[in-house]
């Protein structure tokens, strides 16, 4: 493990997983067993590249961390299927990708962290998501908007839910509208279940990558901010 310990979380990022064909064959050889049998199931070809290249790449980032090489880590599941290293328990990562975008949260220190990132897509009526996903209070603020900001606003609020539910280690399951974002100032929650502990224990933390993505970390530790690091996958 690096000794130095940042006072920021450490994002890494990489919009174009697939530019570089060439690392596909390195990246396979350093999955487990369990791995590559999950991307062989895939029956898309290019889900499959996506999922070694995504995992491949967060086993090479992480491997840096603990001074180990890619092929040695091994991962093991918490009961709701969150990922940790068996042999760096204190090393704390999340992982995230849609589309050909991938990102990483990683922090030196045992704690809950969450990633989330989201394409945006224009839809027809968000009220469904709305009704279900949001709180009254989030509802309220979101309905208060002008329409030209209503899309962006739900996503801003989403990835952080959805990085909330990660960093328990929890599905959308848990109720999106359980975990309440703080419309006015969406660096904070107004509410969370009560096996997230103190709701003010907990901070969201929004960064751009992309201007069509959104994103957010989400930790039960408060930190100054964000390293952000891109990978160009050359």
């Amino acid at each position: 493990m690096c000794e130095k310990l940042s006072n920021n979380i450490d994002v890494y990022y990489c919009l174009d997983l697939l530019q570089s064909k060439n690392k596909q064959v390195d990246y396979w050889a350093t999955l487990d067993q369990c791995e590559q049998a999950i991307a062989q199931r895939f029956k898309r070809e290019r889900l499959t590249q996506r999922y070694i290249f995504a995992h491949g790449l967060l086993r090479e980032v992480l491997a840096r961390y603990v001074n180990d090489t890619s092929t040695n880590l091994q991962f093991i599941q918490a009961e709701k299927g969150k990922p940790f290293l068996r042999d760096y328990p204190e090393l704390s990562f999340n992982m995230s990708h849609t589309g050909d975008a991938w990102v990483l949260a990683v922090v030196q220190r045992k704690c809950n962290l969450g990633i989330d990132i989201e394409y945006f897509k224009v839809r027809e009526s968000w009220q469904g998501l709305v009704k279900k996903c949001f709180s009254v209070e989030e509802s309220e603020y979101w309905h208060g908007l002008p329409i030209a900001e209503q899309g962006r606003f739900f996503y801003q609020l989403w990835v952080r839910k959805e990085a909330f539910v990660k960093a328990l280690g929890e599905g959308i399951t848990l109720g999106m509208d359980r975990c309440v974002v703080n419309p006015m100032v969406i660096s904070q929650f107004l509410r969370l279940p009560e096996r997230a502990g103190n709701v003010n224990s907990w901070q969201s933390y929004s960064f751009d990558i992309a201007s069509e993505l959104l994103a957010a970390v989400v930790c039960d530790k408060k930190y100054a901010g964000l390293n952000l690091t891109e990978i160009a996958m050359s």
